[in-house]
């Protein structure tokens, strides 16, 4: 598991530019090789050298983050209730939301561009079950168990047709798109390798349940509109499931996750709340990050927010 020649450091600190695109695509291959399961080798000094090189560089990644939206977070509460308002404020007030790529896709998107969109999308995507899996690690009582309803779910409630990623990997078949990050633009694959990164290091544990729980809150639209899309492109009901899914089961995941995740964990400690609310807000600033860059490849340059 090489490094190669990569300033892994430097380029961390980088949100745009060469350098940025560089280093996500980069990180996404050590990603996508780290997580494969393997067996014991030969070699595995220059791995754990190797894990513990992009491990740094990952942090470092995180707190760049941390710093760019700093000003989008001063306001975040510590009491249980102003907290939960705020958060569920996100919905209408947070990055990207109500963006109005999406009613430009249900309506007037052609069969490439959604190819095209898809592409990104799949890429971002980054595994909703295992980054559920990696989070719940020694959470709390009542908030593991929510996170256990919440990933039976996404795990078909234990039958293979109902599993959330193959129905999305179905999708993807369906339209031919296996993302590499060679022909993924560097927003889509920041958006993935942060989720990576706030899952898997523990001291951004609660980044992470805010991050998960944003995508539970704001998908519901999104996926509607990407499912009307598809429905008017012609896309089988089979093949579209996995959005046809989240326009209605993310709602319910959503009430359940604020009420037995996020309001029993800042209970308990009122300092998790800054740190749950900067997760929520860096996810949604990554998504639209995305949806500007695909506007901007569709050569929608009037695209702006727009009410929810």
């Amino acid at each position: 598991m090489s490094c190669g020649t990569l300033d892994w450091t430097r380029f961390a600190l980088q949100l745009e530019g060469s350098g940025f695109a560089r280093f996500q695509a980069e990180l996404t291959r050590f990603n996508a090789r780290r997580f494969t399961p393997q067996l014991p080798a030969a070699g595995w000094r220059a791995e754990m050298a190797a894990e513990t090189e992009v491990s740094n560089a990952e942090v470092e990644f995180v707190e760049s983050l941390r710093r760019e939206i700093a000003p989008l977070v001063a306001d975040i509460p510590d009491d249980v209730d102003a907290f939960i308002a705020w958060f569920e404020r996100l919905r209408e007030t947070g990055p990207g939301q109500g963006h109005a790529l999406f009613p430009w896709l249900a309506a007037h998107a052609t069969l490439d561009q959604m190819t095209w969109f898809l592409l990104q999308e799949v890429a971002g995507e980054a595994g909703f079950d295992d980054l559920l899996a990696m989070t719940q690690v020694q959470m709390p009582e009542r908030a593991k168990l929510e996170m256990a309803r919440n990933y039976w779910d996404e795990m078909g409630r234990g039958r293979a047709k109902g599993m959330h990623g193959p129905m999305l990997g179905r999708l993807a078949d369906h339209f031919e798109v296996d993302p590499t990050p060679d022909d993924v633009v560097p927003e889509s694959l920041a958006l993935g390798n942060t989720m990576i990164a706030l899952a898997r290091h523990r001291r951004y544990a609660f980044h992470s349940v805010g991050a998960l729980g944003v995508i539970e809150m704001t998908a519901p639209t999104r996926a509607g509109h990407v499912n009307d899309a598809l429905r008017r492109l012609g896309v089988p009901a089979k093949k579209r499931h996995y959005f046809a899914v989240h326009a209605v089961l993310d709602v319910k995941h959503s009430e359940c996750w604020n009420r037995e995740v996020l309001r029993p964990l800042v209970a308990e400690d009122p300092r998790r709340a800054r740190a749950i609310g900067e997760g929520a807000v860096m996810r949604l600033w990554h998504g639209a990050r995305c949806f500007e860059r695909y506007c901007h490849e569709f050569g929608l340059s009037l695209v702006r927010r727009q009410a929810a």
